[in-house]
């Protein structure tokens, strides 16, 4: 087994939405923090992202938040990151997120969220990375996209095997323990 060192979390900015996702998230950062994880994240302080961020920094965490130069302007930032990295795109911040991580978490989110998301899983597909995709399915919350996922193996635009390129888990507890004890699938080639 590898020791993660840094896990990235995708997640909602929205202050929104219900209490049960802000829970999730902030029993996410604390679980984090109390493993020696630091997070990577998108570097704001509302919504999933402030809760994740202030659980990890509860537990005596390491948080590196990375945000583009356009946010700074709405000062949404997490002032308190023991780092904050300022990319110059929305594409930057996403390359500097994968390449200090060794693994990544999907809370619920928006389409941002999904986004990026979708760019990790469609990098593990195409063996350009083998680090863990998790999705924390809080109340239900992923269960469309994986009937998506499930629908694009029925009609034949996806391999079976692309459903064991990513993990869905219901609770943070099970997110982490998955990553701690991660084997990369086989993954074949795309096409054959």
């Amino acid at each position: 087994m590898r020791h993660i060192h840094s896990i990235c979390v995708f997640c909602a900015s929205s202050n929104a939405v219900d209490a049960v996702y802000l829970e999730a998230a902030t029993d996410l950062g604390r679980r984090m923090g109390e493993a020696g994880i630091d997070l990577i994240y998108g570097g704001a302080s509302i919504g999933l992202m402030g809760a994740v961020a202030r659980g990890v920094h509860e537990k005596g965490g390491r948080v590196t938040g990375v945000l583009p130069k356009f946010f700074k302007k709405k000062e949404i930032e997490y002032g308190e990151a023991d780092e904050l990295i300022v990319t110059g795109t929305m594409r930057e911040r996403k390359a500097v997120m994968d390449e200090r991580s060794d693994a990544f978490i999907v809370l619920p989110g928006g389409v941002g969220t999904l986004e990026e998301a979708m760019e990790i899983f469609s990098l593990i597909q195409l063996k350009q990375t083998a680090k863990p995709l998790v999705f924390i399915n809080t109340d239900s919350f992923y269960d469309g996209i994986i009937r998506h996922f499930e629908k694009l193996v029925e009609l034949k635009f996806a391999k079976e095997e692309t459903l064991n390129m990513y993990a869905l888990v219901e609770s943070p507890e099970e997110a982490v323990e998955y990553i701690e004890n991660f084997r990369p699938p086989e993954v074949h080639s795309k096409w054959i």
